[in-house]
């Protein structure tokens, strides 16, 4: 199936920001993506800060599926949806959203967006990201379309303190407030591959998996 038309060939669905998804009755959802490869104790803490900060009605942990930017291997999308799964277990308005996963090809953040806001119609829709995402936004495909359609929702990452793309830090955004937490999927891989353990960096549910599954005993470079 064809992608929806450009905005500069038409207006944007009224699912979106700039549509008629207006009024206190409206639902205000959240998108939280990721490769989650593991999905970590950091993510959590994201994800509860903006659920609760934003007043959301629902939080959408999305897997990536193919993610074109990641030069690395990544962990088969079975094994990380199911760690999402454990993670957000028992949270109030975590949903996992399977969308990524399900569709062929490279997974394009705003192919997401159009997808769910033509299927779940109007809402107030807010992506939320990361200090590094926020940086590089700029470099997605159809950065600008995407800003059109949904809030930015923006935590800060410890380390990271490179310039936003002026174009981009125009764009209306939220900040949430993170407490600092140095916790990478980077060093949980790696700890995984030395043998060490990763107690406190994901919950103990996900530890279990990994270690039945023998996740990450190999290589653990990359991001």
């Amino acid at each position: 199936m064809s992608p929806p038309r450009d905005p500069k060939e038409g207006s944007l669905p009224t699912g979106g920001i700039a549509g008629s998804a207006k009024g206190a009755d409206v639902r205000r959802i959240g998108l939280f993506g990721g490769t989650f490869d593991p999905p970590q104790l950091a993510h959590l803490a994201l994800a509860r800060a903006a659920r609760d900060t934003l007043q959301l009605d629902e939080l959408r942990w999305i897997p990536t599926g193919d993610p074109w930017q990641k030069t690395r291997a990544i962990t088969d999308a079975a094994h990380r949806e199911a760690m999402v799964e454990l993670t957000i277990a028992d949270e109030p308005g975590f949903v996992l959203e399977r969308c990524e996963l399900r569709r062929s090809g490279p997974s394009v953040t705003l192919d997401t967006v159009r997808e769910l806001q033509q299927r779940d119609g109007p809402a107030r829709w807010i992506w939320i990201m990361g200090r590094d995402q926020y940086v590089n936004l700029h470099t997605w495909r159809g950065w600008r379309e995407l800003l059109q359609r949904v809030t930015l929702a923006v935590a800060e990452r410890p380390g990271v303190t490179a310039a936003v793309d002026a174009e981009v830090a125009a764009h209306p955004h939220t900040m949430v407030p993170l407490p600092p937490l140095p916790i990478s999927a980077t060093d949980i891989r790696a700890r995984v591959a030395r043998g060490e353990s990763i107690a406190g960096l994901v919950t103990d549910a996900v530890a279990g998996y990994i270690a039945r599954h023998h996740l990450y005993a190999g290589s653990a470079s990359g991001h």
